[in-house]
């Protein structure tokens, strides 16, 4: 009972009630404490559902070391996620343009279009990371790994990850993404990484060849006949989807 549970109610957990408290919570103004427990929450899911039902015995057990060395990169990337929400303020003074921002939009779809709009700019990035050597060179940390679970997502050079962050939030910022959406932007890119390497073997249907979860993302893990070039996305499968890979 608890494996049909985790395998069909798990991802849209995460996906809706995760970050639907987020944003319900950044609509009223809460506390921007709330993004860090329900960011707890979601990783505290995220080891549950893997371990009850994985994908790959193993993967979600580190070996001896690794776990340490995962941990603190989620430490520090995750540090450096909320540093950025605090500075938001900041740089939205020095680049903003007054008055684009459609604020008179229904929260959710002010959320929905940072989302898209982030994830376009981290796409690129990611893209052009696997191109050009001397972004490969940070990128490489991220599939220096050997496994494929919850918390590859924070597994990155903090530089790359500066990069990436930087693509998808600065034309945001320039037409003056508000601090809440920011918020709420922050939480739906953390539960995203933990869903996008999950070793949990859930499943979402025919969603699976939009949105970009641990079903497609595991190919573009791949090193072998060229595969790891597709799914590049972040949030959707942008990019060469390898859909016969799916079928």
């Amino acid at each position: 009972m608890y494996r049909t549970l985790i395998r069909y109610g798990y991802a849209p957990f995460m996906l809706l009630g995760v970050n639907g408290a987020g944003i319900a919570l950044a609509a009223v103004g809460a506390s921007e404490f709330w993004l860090l427990g329900l960011l707890l929450l979601a990783v505290g899911c995220s080891f549950a559902a893997e371990r009850l039902l994985p994908y790959e015995d193993g993967w979600s057990t580190p070996p001896p070391g690794d776990g340490r060395r995962d941990v603190a990169h989620a430490l520090v990337n995750g540090g450096l996620l909320l540093i950025s929400l605090a500075a938001i303020p900041l740089l939205a003074t020095l680049v903003t343009v007054a008055g684009l921002w459609p604020r008179s939009w229904p929260f959710a779809v002010q959320v929905t279009a940072a989302v898209l709009v982030a994830d376009l700019g981290i796409t690129l990035v990611h893209f052009a990371s696997h191109k050009i050597g001397a972004l490969w060179r940070f990128h490489a940390v991220h599939h220096s790994v050997k496994r494929f679970y919850g918390l590859n997502g924070l597994m990155k050079h903090p530089l790359h990850q500066t990069l990436e962050t930087g693509a998808g939030v600065a034309p945001l910022l320039l037409i003056g993404m508000p601090v809440d959406v920011a918020s709420a932007l922050a939480l739906a890119v953390a539960v995203q990484l933990l869903l996008r390497h999950s070793d949990a073997d859930y499943r979402v249907g025919a969603l699976q060849q939009v949105l970009a979860l641990n079903e497609g993302h595991r190919f573009h893990h791949l090193k072998w006949a060229g595969i790891g070039d597709v799914n590049f996305g972040l949030f959707t499968l942008v990019g060469p989807p390898a859909r016969h890979l799916l079928l």
